[in-house]
């Protein structure tokens, strides 16, 4: 068995896997920098679904890079995400990466007003005076109160990254944010995660200046 392992050197696996992924895709392309996110999505999900279910509004992946870097900052739903951010490349930007789901504020305030944490978390980002990239991988109430905010004129972020996974109401709430005029990169059905949102977050940070 072990020659049909192929050697690579460690340095050069991430180059490899996304040749491999390029060759797999049979020449379906996207403009940059969408290409870069699908084929990243790929390689950290070994799932090419995401080549046909992830969808971006107009200029949206350009939009979010030009955002990232006039530094502007990422709130995510889960810590996990929050975690799988390059916050040192962020950072070179001016920006920072947020996760308020830990705070026992806002654990205290959900629990007075019989909603999600995730649902308070979005508030508190909306309240940020700064230019906001929503990166949601697991809470659909997050995309809804995200929707809300948005239809409310309480928010306009200059991108959300719509992923979160499952089955109650994450199809649903995917759609929502996708009926808005807010640049969005949304991957459609229940598919997502916490280390997708990161990705696409990762992915256009190393876009290429």
């Amino acid at each position: 068995m072990l020659e049909k392992i192929e050697v690579v050197r460690p340095e050069e696996i991430e180059k490899r896997s996304m040749e491999i992924i390029t060759e797999e895709l049979q020449g379906k392309t996207w403009p940059e920098p969408e290409f870069s996110i699908v084929k990243r999505c790929i390689h950290t999900s070994a799932d090419f679904d995401y080549a046909k279910n992830i969808c971006f509004s107009k200029d949206a992946a350009r939009l979010g890079v030009e955002a990232l870097r006039r530094g502007a900052v990422i709130v995510t739903d889960t810590k996990m995400a929050w975690s799988g951010i390059n916050k040192k490349k962020l950072q070179e930007y001016g920006g920072e990466a947020y996760c308020f789901m830990a705070d026992e504020d806002v654990a205290k305030e959900a629990k007075e007003r019989g909603c999600t944490r995730a649902t308070i978390c979005m508030e508190r980002g909306a309240a940020l005076k700064r230019e906001v990239i929503f990166a949601i991988g697991n809470a659909p109430t997050a995309l809804i109160r995200l929707y809300e905010l948005i239809e409310e004129g309480k928010l306009s972020p200059a991108l959300i990254i719509g992923a979160p996974v499952g089955f109650v109401n994450v199809v649903e709430a995917k759609e929502l944010i996708m009926k808005t005029d807010v640049p969005y990169i949304v991957p459609r059905g229940r598919k997502g995660g916490s280390n997708i949102a990161a990705t696409i977050c990762n992915a256009m940070l190393y876009a290429k200046e």
